[in-house]
């Protein structure tokens, strides 16, 4: 790997915000709820603390794909397209509505690797968020960085998702899903809204559905099938992009205190699987 971009692994930045009722409320509307705005006191739901932290970049330092140019935080790899491929969560204590947080993020691992299609860089972040004197959440999350598409590239044939779900929800994403979250997270990333851009310059053949929507999707039908149940541990792993071109189903299975959760797409394929452990 490059030195330069080793000098990357173990640099850190701080954030703070507070945990406020509004961008509850906007997340519970764009998963289908009713906007209730929590009142002070009430704990997050799991997922909900990347409604805060957001990336307040200046436009003019954002690059041609919507994100901030490379090089601040993240590493500056020269690979032309990223998105989120997996993330890993302990849920140690509640973040509550009106709780003063920070967020302590590392440049954990930078891993370059040779993909079925070409060069692949895998960059781990780890988040650690407390509340006062208590670590609330500890998150991995890994980044991955391809090539530009290359004119005869084909997806891998997608594995078939499983059979034994004991829920399955249809989600129909459209653009306005779409841009509802990009605008909770403040994602500027141009694959999200932009059909132009994706299809004629990354090469999508629709609009990218958000791998932390997935994720936020299935622990929201977990929450829904075990009400009250506490989330100490969750991770989900994208295995291939999911687009606005056609329905993908969120589904799962629970055994206990132990949870399988899947995406499947139209055509019964993988798309990401999950698990979560309840307590």
């Amino acid at each position: 790997m490059d030195d330069a971009l080793t000098r990357w692994v173990g640099r850190q930045e701080t954030a703070t915000d507070e945990i406020t009722a509004t961008p509850l409320a906007a997340l519970a509307a764009t998963l289908d709820r009713d906007p209730v705005r929590p009142p002070p006191g009430t704990p997050i739901p799991p997922l909900a603390h990347w409604l805060y932290f957001l990336p307040l970049h200046r436009q003019s330092t954002l690059g041609d794909d919507g994100h901030a140019e490379r090089g601040g935080f993240l590493p500056p790899i020269d690979l032309p397209r990223r998105m989120w491929a997996a993330s890993r969560f302990r849920f140690l204590a509640p973040l509550r509505v009106g709780d003063t947080v920070q967020r302590v993020s590392t440049i954990a691992a930078i891993t370059p690797k040779q993909g079925r299609t070409g060069p692949l860089v895998f960059v781990r972040v780890d988040h650690r968020i407390v509340s006062g004197d208590r670590v609330a959440i500890e998150e991995s999350h890994d980044i991955v960085y391809r090539g530009a598409a290359g004119a005869d590239e084909r997806a891998a044939p997608a594995a078939a998702a499983p059979g034994n779900a004991q829920w399955r929800r249809e989600i129909r994403p459209d653009a306005v899903l779409l841009f509802r979250y990009s605008a909770l997270t403040f994602n500027g990333h141009r694959i999200h809204y932009d059909r132009s851009y994706v299809t004629g310059v990354e090469g999508y053949p629709g609009l990218v559905v958000h791998g932390p929507l997935m994720g936020t999707l299935l622990i929201d039908a977990l929450c829904r099938e075990a009400p009250g149940a506490q989330v100490a541990r969750y991770a989900f792993k994208a295995l291939r992009p999911v687009f606005d071109t056609t329905p993908f189903f969120v589904c799962g299975r629970r055994d206990g205190a132990s949870a399988a959760l899947w995406i499947a797409d139209a055509h019964g394929g993988l798309c990401m699987e999950a698990t979560a452990e309840l307590q």
